[in-house]
């Protein structure tokens, strides 16, 4: 890219709290910052999660507190924010409307470049779709994290196919850590016996990750494998009726809830296996952690997950809501430390040469070009 031509980014969040979007945004706004590019970050609503460490890596933050549906104040600061950038990029659906609306009129070279992070099941709600289609016509380009996720907004006519490119999620590889060392002191920060087997997941606790599948299934495995411990990172509205249902259960002393957190990959070697059995995923960051993090990996067959995980070969799949199988496979992981090593080393081979945030830097490199050509 021609750096002379990059003024500024302006990357448009709803907030910065903990998630796998925030993440994504956050390293690519540190990366693109360390490449010597004029970035800044602009959250929609009062935020906290990732600001400091966006803030600590140089990469100023404007936190602009929306109080209502369509907040003019809002939309005064971030108008001031796009004047002096050459690319606006927003990311998921509310944020590109603001953008589109904040730019209309505004004399300068900005141009808005959008990120759809997931499948998009909000763009059910008709106000918000319709919202969201008209803000793509003051757009330049839009990048879907994932070639299922691009399917699914062009095929069902709500982002028009000459717009659309892919760029795949990245994460910073070299964060994660392995070894006997790194397991120990995450089993000890957590409180993990240092022989039990491990299951884990990373996400909000909500409906659409359906944690509750998983619990489903720990006192068939716990049967088997008698010290084993379930670790569920992250925080959200589902907690207390995943604690209610982990003591209905009988296995609420085998469940961690460790809440949210900035350190994942500090916690993830304390793992022997990990599940996402969500629902619905665009490109999971959580699935791509746990992949560099060289973990064997089983995920649902949905979203972007089979673009990560190739069944037998660098992780396994099983159909969404497929309880018996999802037992059978963790099973069969957990009683098979050669077959783990074997998956683990496969997925983090993966993420080292199709997902690291270096690569999703230059996708969006080029992409920003062909929006700025545009």
């Amino acid at each position: 890219m021609d750096r002379s031509r990059l003024h500024g980014i302006v990357h448009v969040v709803n907030s910065l709290d903990y998630g796998g979007l925030e993440r994504v945004v956050a390293d690519l706004a540190i990366e693109q910052h360390a490449r010597g590019m004029d970035v800044q970050v602009f959250s929609i609503c009062q935020t906290g999660g990732f600001r400091d460490a966006l803030e600590a890596a140089g990469v100023p933050v404007t936190v602009a507190g929306k109080r209502r549906t369509l907040d003019l104040g809002v939309l005064r600061l971030l108008r001031r924010a796009a004047a002096g950038a050459d690319i606006v990029h927003s990311h998921n659906f509310v944020p590109n409307y603001y953008a589109a609306t904040a730019m209309r009129g505004l004399r300068g070279r900005a141009v808005l470049v959008n990120t759809c992070h997931n499948m998009g099941t909000r763009l059910d709600n008709r106000r918000l779709r319709l919202l969201y289609r008209w803000s793509l016509r003051h757009t330049a380009r839009v990048a879907m994290v994932g070639d299922q996720v691009r399917r699914r907004f062009v095929d069902d006519g709500i982002v028009p196919a000459p717009l659309a490119a892919t760029v795949l999620n990245g994460i910073p590889v070299g964060r994660f850590s392995r070894g006997v060392e790194a397991r120990a002191r995450a089993r000890e920060r957590l409180g993990i016996p240092p022989d039990a087997a491990v299951l884990g997941c990373v996400g909000r606790l909500v409906e659409l990750k359906n944690h509750r599948l998983l619990l489903a299934c720990l006192p068939r495995l716990a049967t088997a494998h008698p010290g084993l411990r379930l670790l569920l990172v992250g925080d959200g509205p589902m907690e207390a009726a995943l604690r209610d249902e982990a003591r209905a259960l009988d296995i609420a002393d085998r469940v961690v809830f460790a809440g949210a957190c900035d350190d994942v990959p500090a916690l993830l070697p304390a793992l022997d296996v990990f599940v996402l059995p969500s629902l619905t995923e665009g490109l999971s960051i959580a699935l791509l952690e746990a992949c560099a993090a060289g973990l064997a990996v089983v995920a649902s067959e949905v979203g972007g997950n089979p673009e990560i995980v190739r069944d037998g070969v660098s992780g396994r799949l099983f159909a969404s809501g497929d309880g018996a199988t999802l037992c059978a496979l963790l099973d069969g992981l957990l009683g098979d430390a050669a077959q783990r090593a074997r998956l683990g080393a496969a997925a983090r081979d993966w993420v080292l040469g199709h997902a690291s945030v270096e690569a999703m830097a230059e996708g969006y490199a080029g992409l920003y070009r062909e929006a700025l050509a545009a």
